[in-house]
């Protein structure tokens, strides 16, 4: 039975413990001690390395915090490998969870070392253990919890998923459609105070690069006078006055060094520079004039720039814009306009498209509610024979699944309820109806045993889940649980020796209070050790030959 899945759990500074190092082992392992003891105390450690609620007080008396650590072998866990892997979690096969609380209240969590938020620890949790607690019974009375086992056993994840993918989607088009119903009146006044804005805009008809062009041109023609004087000016100073300009000046200094490089040839690049210069004078001369030509001062022209500009800068004002943002406001303007179409077309298609999402989460809920019905006949059957074998020899057991489409939710139009008839001649009714105490617990334990067969998770953990059986019953649940930890790592808090008997290997949990303090302390039973244990589940505070006796023989069994 090498299929170990939880191997370590630390746990120090921890309500009544002090240091705890447990190893557990494969199978079936079964956790006895007196009343008060602390049995339940790993679990709750367990439970929160798995990311449930943490509190101050947890941390232990006279101490400053609770340091936890479970330690997981996950090489067959396909599912939480995957799952530290999409994390960036991953460290060789290993998992190691670790919880930290403070006595001011603060919790930190790590996965292999590292830092994360407890929804991790929770989210990774559900891949690694499954926790059975010993008040499932009360659970099992309600319907959704009963749907829940249901699903459970059938797996079919992905079906339940595409419901509520699809039941999303209807409930989305359905909102945006007594949306848009309820608001018309309210759009319509909208969209007339849009139209008003888009249609002015529309009559400017502003092109999308227009106004850094308008801008451009305006502040050209408003200084259009000193632009050709300046220019004229520049074109004197290079080559219009006749006594002195740039260029017949740089032709006079050409002349003079052509003489010097002739008397001496290092300064040959002196010369070439001058004569490049002077072929950048004549082109910048050439450009001027052009520019000078190209200058028109035309009035017409100007009053019909500048009246654009101006409208351009009116309404870029009025619309709240800068008026570089003018032309993508009128965009954006016909985009809103488009969302409030509240018109009969529109209603119309939304209306469309609320029948054909509603048509798709029906056809995915019926195909749910097929799946259902078929592990319900599955499970009918091996829960009756469960009770049979757990002294309800007479009992009947039957899931009722009632589909109604207008029943709607995210998990699909069933409703699911636990029928069951626990003598001859009664009829089928529900569990909280006709189940006794003790009868409800055998039915629970019988139902967490059989679906539990079906959970992916490789460690199995039952809390006094056997509270309200005794006698031969009890004989029953430990043969279940042993025959269940040959597959499964299970670990099983009782206070029945029939079931502590079962296990393939055994924990005792004791309290000493030594120096005004109390400690738990927890360890593993050898042969000798565990028929003293039984015989003291047996026969209370004494044990005699007589009980020794029994417990051998239950250890024999």
């Amino acid at each position: 039975m090498e299929f170990r899945m939880l191997a370590h759990l630390s746990v120090n500074n921890f309500a009544i413990v002090k240091s705890l190092q447990i190893e557990l082992q494969s199978g079936m392992t079964t956790i006895t001690g007196e009343t008060g003891a602390g049995k339940s105390i790993a679990i709750d450690a367990l439970s929160l390395c798995l990311g449930s609620r943490s509190d101050s007080c947890m941390v232990r008396q006279g101490e400053d915090k609770v340091d936890l650590c479970a330690s997981f072998v996950i090489d067959n866990n396909l599912t939480a490998q995957r799952w530290l892997e999409d994390n960036k979690l991953a460290d060789s096969g290993e998992c190691i969870l670790r919880r930290v609380i403070s006595k001011d209240g603060r919790s930190r969590a790590f996965i292999n070392g590292n830092p994360v938020p407890v929804s991790q620890l929770k989210s990774l949790g559900q891949t690694l253990v499954s926790i059975h607690g010993q008040h499932a019974h009360h659970q099992l009375l309600k319907k959704e919890y009963q749907l829940n086992l249901l699903d459970q056993y059938a797996g079919h994840q992905h079906l339940i998923q595409r419901v509520q993918t699809h039941y999303q989607s209807w409930r989305q088009a359905d909102n945006t459609l007594k949306q848009t119903i309820k608001n018309g009146q309210q759009n319509l006044a909208q969209k007339q105070l849009l139209e008003y804005q888009i249609n002015e805009l529309d009559e400017l008809a502003l092109s999308e690069n227009e106004f850094s062009e308008l801008e451009d041109e305006h502040k050209k023609l408003s200084n259009c006078g000193e632009l050709l004087s300046l220019t004229q000016l520049s074109l004197e100073l290079i080559t219009d006055n006749e006594e002195t300009n740039a260029t017949s000046l740089l032709h006079t200094t050409i002349n003079q060094t052509q003489q010097l490089t002739e008397l001496d040839g290092s300064l040959n690049g002196v010369n070439q520079m001058l004569n490049e210069a002077l072929i950048q004078i004549e082109e910048a001369g050439s450009e001027l004039r052009n520019y000078l030509d190209s200058i028109d001062m035309d009035p017409m022209r100007m009053k019909m720039v500048e009246e654009r500009y101006s409208l351009v800068l009116s309404l870029a004002k009025k619309h709240l814009v800068l008026p570089e943002e003018l032309y993508q406001h009128h965009q954006d303007l016909a985009k809103q306009i488009e969302m409030l179409d509240c018109s009969d077309e529109r209603i119309a298609q939304l209306q469309s498209e609320v029948d054909n999402t509603h048509a798709k989460y029906l056809k995915s809920s019926e195909k749910l509610s097929t799946s259902r019905r078929r592990y319900a006949k599955e499970l009918n059957k091996l829960i009756s024979q469960s009770m049979h074998q757990l002294s309800m020899e007479k009992a009947q057991f039957d899931i009722r699944i009632n589909s109604d489409v207008t029943y709607t939710s995210p998990l699909g139009i069933d409703d699911v309820e636990y029928l069951v008839s626990a003598n001859p001649g009664q009829p089928l009714q529900p569990l909280g109806k006709v189940a006794s105490g003790g009868e409800l617990s055998r039915i629970s334990l019988a139902i967490q045993v059989i679906t539990a067969q079906k959970v992916e998770t490789p460690s199995l953990i039952f809390d006094e889940v056997d509270v309200g059986i005794s006698g031969p019953t009890a004989a029953v649940v430990g043969q279940m649980l042993r025959k269940l930890g040959e597959s499964t790592q299970i670990l099983c808090v009782t206070h029945l020796p029939q079931v502590a008997g079962s296990g393939h290997q055994q924990m005792f949990v004791a309290k000493k209070t030594k120096a005004g303090t109390t400690e738990t302390q927890m360890f593993t039973l050898n042969t000798e050790q565990r028929v003293e244990e039984l015989a003291r589940l047996l026969g209370g505070s004494e044990i005699t030959s007589t009980t020794l006796a029994n417990a051998k023989e239950l250890m024999a069994a």
